[in-house]
């Protein structure tokens, strides 16, 4: 059986009577393997086709996102608004385009923040021990211990909704998280023989924590990076629909979601084309996350073999 052992089923009508697969078992399990990788390309062209957009969709959006085109709100589709307008007769189409700019910098800028501040801290205490893990770890279990929702909200409440106050707040909240799983990864790897003979030859904290500690994370790190940027374009969008997000007449997706829903009484499509790019966005990345981490435990199941 040494085919089972190399990852592939041996098909001779013994083993398939000895085992109980039956033809008609092993084409749904190929067929089921091409659904799961089409469905993966799937979610990485629909990531790639947002990652361009984000780039160059202002320069080929027929209008600007703040131009009215029209006093009459809530209009069709037509040659003109592919989308329609909003509710003030602004392009649909060209408001998405904006918005993926927005909405997607902000996740990404946002998370890149979160997990450089949750990193570093993590490591830190793993590393460290004794009263610097105490002090980190209960301070993060304190902000942890309330809504993030409700924490943003008054932090943003307070100093007033700009760009800079929303990144720095939805970043701090992220950092939480990561400061958590990397806390838990510094502490499994803080033990392993290569960091003793590390600290032994007298290297400092940094370069236990970025040369033998980090290279080893990097896999559930990446995993971790592309849930929390989902979470911050779900966040973002959050903050946005309440009012405290993107200001108008800056074009967000949440924002787009908030000012439209009235459309829908009219059968307006102008509140469905933003809901549809964060849905077909999250959902994709979720996808490309998960078929990653299948991957990688796959090779390692191999190698374990």
């Amino acid at each position: 059986m040494m085919n089972e052992l190399n990852g592939k089923i041996d098909v001779s009508p013994g083993v398939i009577e000895k085992k109980g697969f039956s033809p008609e078992t092993l084409k749904k399990t190929n067929r089921s393997k091409y659904k799961t990788d089409k469905l993966t390309w799937v979610a990485i062209t629909v990531i790639a086709f947002w990652i361009f957009i984000a780039f160059f969709g202002p320069l080929i959006a027929p209008y600007d996102e703040a131009e009215i085109l029209s006093e009459d709100c809530f209009l069709p589709i037509s040659a003109e608004m592919v989308l329609g307008s909003d509710y003030i007769g602004r392009d649909v189409f060209s408001r998405v385009l904006y918005g993926a700019r927005m909405t997607m910098g902000l996740a990404f800028l946002t998370t890149i923040l979160a997990f450089i501040t949750g990193i570093a801290f993590g490591f830190t205490a793993a590393v460290t021990g004794g009263w610097v893990d105490n002090i980190l770890s209960r301070v993060n279990d304190a902000i942890m211990s309330f809504p993030s929702i409700m924490l943003a909200l008054i932090v943003i409440s307070s100093l007033g909704s700009s760009i800079p106050v929303l990144i720095v707040t939805i970043a701090m909240l992220d950092a939480t998280r990561v400061f958590r799983l990397s806390r838990a990864l510094g502490m499994d790897f803080s033990v392993m023989d290569y960091v003793d003979v590390a600290r032994a030859r007298g290297e400092g904290l940094w370069w236990i924590i970025f040369r033998e500690i980090f290279p080893n994370t990097t896999v559930l790190l990446s995993a971790e990076f592309g849930l929390r940027f989902t979470f911050n374009i779900l966040f973002i969008s959050a903050l946005s629909f309440l009012g405290l997000g993107v200001q108008p007449p800056l074009a967000d997706w949440g924002v787009m979601v908030k000012e439209n829903m009235a459309g829908l009484l009219y059968g307006s499509t102008s509140a469905l084309a933003p809901a549809t790019a964060i849905a077909s966005l999250t959902i994709s990345i979720n996808l490309i996350v998960d078929a990653f981490l299948a991957r990688v435990n796959k090779d390692i199941s191999e190698e374990m073999i």
